[in-house]
């Protein structure tokens, strides 16, 4: 098994981590109805993807 042959010191091992923090989503406003959707798909209240892409139908909610 492979073992260090000098100790990291803690900038490497720091600096090894920078890029381990989780990240926001990315959150858009639906062209349609203007409320809040994850980039990059389709608008659940909706059903368009961008302004003029309709995916489904939406059935009416009470």
């Amino acid at each position: 098994m492979a073992t260090p042959k000098k100790r990291s010191s803690r900038s490497r091992r720091n600096n090894r981590r920078a890029h381990d923090a989780l990240k926001l989503p990315k959150i858009s406003k639906c062209a349609k109805t203007g409320l809040p959707k994850l980039s990059h798909r389709v608008c659940e209240d909706s059903g368009y993807y961008g302004k003029d892409k309709k995916v489904f139908e939406v059935e009416e909610r009470l």
